[in-house]
């Protein structure tokens, strides 16, 4: 947003409580990577350069990307600024910030979707044992003896699963609704065919559902150096117990949703028509010759004793991890511009009240709005409609 609103002589400043990419340097696990393929990386006038496209950048190289990208664009970012308040006066917002006050007739919330981790009330009810966020995981080690519960098989939650199984612990895996997809397809990346066929570019009012589609789980993907697929086959495979949804804790004594079949096969059979539509995609282009022959994937296989209720002590239970998505915090923003479930009101980043936009959030105007790719599309849009809001104020 910075890019474009500079390109149009917009005079604006960024500000960051922390240092550029402040998240991504101090609220990721070590071993994490992004989901996206390095060719995805593209902000306005810069593009990964390096010499693995199809790689995945780790935390460190991410923080490096997005550091250079602000020093190239020369963005005027005020680091080490908290936003305590914002409240409009008039005309005006007045930003409240640990460093003074700023005053602007325009306001752009480019804070994520991903602020504060979701952990259900039913948490407050365990017994004495560790409980973490994502935010606070860092690696197997910091963990105590004993097995690793996750709540939540989403693309954190698999992953966490996944590292935590190979450090030798025993792992279990509460399992609600989840998106599957393998992560290369044809011989291209899973992500590679949403670009090219367009489905991440569909806008947000070109679908039926777009509230449904903003609360859609991430997708279960992992980025390796072998590109290699994860998912619940792959997890059962190696040794990690499957359980439905987490629906009740008493103590120790916890219980499980009986919907992990349907579950399961209602994620087999989106996975399978969205492959379907890339053959039908290849099919009508008359490229077929160009990939790999289409393939289909085995369902996913539940257990028909998986557990619906145990004692978290007795099968060896000492830590939980809330793997169970993210809210965004506005608890700064006094304005009258969130619903009755703290959501942001929005038409596509265009906020409810004038002169307030908004930047980063699933769906927003494009399916990869919440993408490092999305992010350009979407600032360019919102720039051009910055620009005429502000000069008709003006005027």
């Amino acid at each position: 947003m910075s890019k474009h609103l500079s390109d149009r002589g917009v005079d604006h400043v960024v500000l960051d409580r922390g240092e550029v990419a402040n998240s991504w340097q101090t609220e990721r696990w070590d071993s994490l990577r992004l989901l996206t393929p390095n060719w995805q990386s593209r902000l306005p006038g810069f593009a990964y350069s390096g010499p693995d496209p199809d790689g995945y950048m780790t935390m460190p190289e991410v923080v490096a990307y997005l550091q250079a990208y602000a020093e190239r664009i020369r963005a005027p970012v005020e680091t080490r600024t908290t936003v305590i308040r914002v409240s409009r006066s008039g005309e005006c917002y007045s930003v409240v910030t640990d460093r003074g006050t700023w005053a602007c007739r325009a306001l752009v919330i480019a804070s994520g979707a991903c602020n504060v981790p979701v952990v259900p009330a039913l948490a407050a009810r365990l017994p004495d044992i560790t409980s973490l966020t994502p935010f606070e995981y860092r690696s197997p080690a910091q963990l105590p003896a004993g097995g690793v519960m996750i709540v939540g098989a989403s693309a954190t939650g698999v992953q966490l699963a996944q590292e935590i199984r190979a450090s030798g612990r025993e792992v279990l895996l509460c399992v609600g609704e989840h998106v599957r997809l393998p992560r290369v397809y044809r011989g291209r990346d899973i992500q590679w065919w949403m670009d090219a066929t367009g489905m991440m570019d569909v806008r947000y009012d070109e679908i039926d559902d777009v509230d449904r589609a903003r609360r859609l789980p991430s997708l279960q993907l992992i980025g390796t150096r072998e590109r290699t697929t994860i998912d619940l086959n792959v997890l059962r495979a190696a040794g990690v117990e499957l359980v439905g949804k987490l629906v009740a804790v008493d103590g120790a004594r916890l219980k499980f949703s009986g919907s992990l079949p349907n579950c399961c096969a209602l994620a087999d059979l989106k996975m399978n028509r969205l492959l379907e539509s890339i053959d039908a995609w290849i099919a009508a282009k008359g490229v077929g010759d160009r990939f790999d022959p289409p393939c289909r994937y085995e369902p996913t296989h539940v257990s028909h004793g998986h557990r619906l209720e145990f004692d978290l002590r007795a099968v060896g239970i000492e830590t939980v991890i809330w793997a169970t998505g993210f809210r965004p915090d506005y608890s700064w923003l006094d304005v009258p511009v969130l619903d009755h479930k703290g959501r942001l009101r929005h038409t596509g980043g265009v906020g409810a009240s004038p002169g307030m936009y908004v930047m980063g959030l699933p769906f927003m105007r494009r399916r990869k709005s919440s993408f490092i790719d999305g992010a350009g599309d979407d600032a360019a849009d919102l720039a051009a409609h910055m620009s005429t809001y502000l000069a008709r104020a003006a005027a």
